[in-house]
């Protein structure tokens, strides 16, 4: 679910303090665009908001969550609103579960 080393590469190349930052913002944004998604946007409004979530996704190395909004915002795969933040969420939830572990290494 998270790539690991880009989070590790991330925190290296800005600090600590600024990974801080930036983890808060991409949390903020991406629940924010998150709020947005309904079951009945059209496909532009649902690619563009999916395109916005790839690219803070990817920044921050959630992978799945990425990949999952990739083939929805490319229509190549259905997938509910509810779905999409689900995936959000179980990923934050393996981060801070293991963010911890993960820099260390």
């Amino acid at each position: 679910m998270i790539n690991w080393e880009r989070i590790r590469e991330l925190r290296q190349e800005i600090g600590a303090e600024a990974f801080e930052e930036v983890l808060d913002l991409f949390l903020e944004e991406v629940e924010g665009g998150l709020d947005r998604v309904r079951d009945d946007m059209s496909a532009s409004e649902r690619g563009e908001l999916m395109h916005f979530i790839v690219g803070s996704a990817l920044n921050l190395g959630f992978v799945t969550l990425a990949g999952l909004c990739q083939a929805v915002g490319r229509g190549e795969r259905a997938a509910s609103s509810a779905e999409i933040r689900d995936c959000y969420h179980r990923s934050r939830a393996e981060f801070f579960a293991n963010i911890g572990s993960a820099i260390a290494a």
